[in-house]
């Protein structure tokens, strides 16, 4: 009987940690900046559970009956939160609203669960004893959600189902809660009634929730979707309308397959062209392959290794027919060592040198990217470049995020880099900068291979002019410790927006 009752504590600290990492997850998802969305949505949730454990004072008569009422009711809420929650991003314009309305109506039900369960049981158990299991059980259940999240549920359910599936729990908390505390209940059958339609509800919502995905899905973006996947690092889409394939991460464009090109020509064969002697090439990000696809127009690289943190964007483009055409197979060439990590501490730890390294990151939308920008990072890859190896940054663009994209190159230097500032227009993004970099003097020339549909030899040069809307602006340096970096690009784009 002991070891049920407090079953039933680390089980409700589970599912109320997990409601509060979904919620945390999909907003950092759909909103973007996960520091700021974990850090609100964490403190909302904990200032609720506060409000929640005071109000459990005034909860005074059929504390049995009250506990299995609030755990139906986190059940149903905590349950349906991230299907209700997608569902409001594409159809409502208060999401942000109901997004903190959710958590805090969560918390305050989770924050009621655990001082009405010890007081239900305080006739049972000593205080002391009752104090220190309730709370190892609470504890140990927040360590199995916060290890489930990442590892199991994420990649394996998705928000959804895992939503549906602690909501379940709380249920199923309800529904025996009604056996072990039958002499306190006078109305026992009907609470097990509402249990059984609780748990009912969220069998079909698991049972359904891929098409409940697939409905937000299909009202967030304008074109049919083709696949979606959630990770524990971001949200894949890829849509397609006529024959453009659009590849979007969390909701933000990555690439058009109708102008892809455009942009990855430009990424890679500026720098190449001009190391005929290349042997050995890098990239950072790019899990697509697109960049891959490029570099392996010459014959003379004999290895490129690839670095991106998610595993199932490689092998997604690496075993998906459609994909694969894509980036012409690139991805299963015997040229190709793909490594999953973390591109900063990978490259902290690596002792490999490299003629070229092509850096092909999301745009620095929020501090987890923003370090992949920063001074202490590309001193990192300097570190990894040969005498007179290049690098290339993808650096969002010098007209609608001006001062990023300078930034971007201000913090080159400040790693002790010559810079090489460029740009090309692409259609889907409009015009897009880059930076070349290098611990030598370099110019832009040498042999293009064959093939390319965008970049030539006489137009190589222009790519190197700004105009005086695109001509540098003044911008500080983005450091480990303060990315400026990440502030200018949410500025910036936020005007865009308006």
């Amino acid at each position: 009987m002991a070891f049920v009752l407090f079953l039933s504590v680390f089980l409700i600290a589970a599912s109320g940690l997990i409601y509060e990492l979904i919620a945390g997850a999909l907003a950092s998802y759909l909103l973007g900046d996960s520091v700021l969305q974990f850090s609100t949505i964490i403190g909302a949730y904990l200032f609720a559970m506060g409000i929640g454990s005071y109000l459990s004072r005034f909860i005074e008569r059929a504390l049995v009956a009250r506990f299995i009422s609030i755990e139906l009711m986190v059940g149903l809420l905590g349950g349906f939160s991230s299907t209700i929650l997608f569902l409001a991003f594409t159809w409502t314009t208060s999401f942000r609203l109901l997004l903190y309305g959710m958590v805090l109506a969560i918390g305050i039900l989770v924050g009621l669960e655990i001082p009405l369960l010890m007081r239900i049981l305080k006739e049972r158990f000593q205080f002391k004893e009752l104090v220190a299991n309730v709370l190892t059980f609470d504890y140990l259940g927040a360590l199995g959600a916060s290890l489930l999240f990442p590892l199991l549920l994420v990649p394996h359910l998705g928000l959804v189902r895992s939503a549906m599936l602690f909501g379940l729990i709380n249920a199923l908390v309800a529904l025996w809660s009604t056996f072990l505390f039958r002499d306190q209940l006078p109305r026992a059958m009907a609470q097990r009634i509402g249990s059984f339609v609780v748990i009912a509800l969220l069998i079909a919502g698991m049972f359904f929730g891929q098409a409940i995905t697939d409905t937000a899905d299909a009202a967030l973006y304008s074109d049919d979707v083709v696949l979606t996947r959630t990770t524990p690092y971001q949200r894949i889409a890829l849509t397609r309308w006529k024959d453009d394939y659009r590849l979007y991460l969390n909701g933000h464009l990555q690439f058009s397959s109708r102008d892809e090109y455009r942009y990855h020509e430009s990424l890679v064969h500026p720098a190449m062209a001009s190391r005929p002697g290349a042997r050995r090439a890098l990239v950072l990000g790019g899990g697509d392959g697109l960049a891959v696809r490029e570099l392996l127009k010459y014959p003379g690289l004999e290895s490129i290794t690839l670095v991106d943190l998610d595993p199932e964007m490689t092998r997604l483009f690496k075993t998906h027919t459609l994909l694969r055409d894509l980036n012409k197979d690139a991805l299963n060439s015997p040229k190709i060592r793909i490594v999953n990590a973390d591109a900063f501490p990978w490259l902290q730890s690596s002792r490999d040198l490299y003629d070229v390294a092509i850096i092909d990151f999301p745009d620095p939308n929020n501090y987890s990217l923003g370090k992949l920008y920063s001074s202490a990072f590309y001193r990192l890859l300097s570190r990894s470049l040969t005498e007179g190896g290049l690098a290339v940054v993808q650096s969002t663009s010098p007209m609608f995020a001006r001062q990023s994209y300078w930034c971007i190159v201000a913090t080159l230097k400040a790693a002790g880099l010559k810079t090489y500032p460029y740009h090309a227009y692409v259609p889907s993004f409009g015009e897009w900068g880059f930076v070349l970099a290098s611990r030598q003097d370099w110019s832009p020339g040498g042999q293009l291979p064959e093939g390319l549909r965008f970049i030539t030899t006489a137009q190589m040069h222009a790519l190197f002019e700004f105009p005086p809307d695109l001509a540098p602006v003044p911008a500080e340096v983005n450091r480990l410790n303060d990315q400026v970096l990440v502030r200018y690009y949410d500025r910036e784009w936020r005007e865009i927006v308006r």
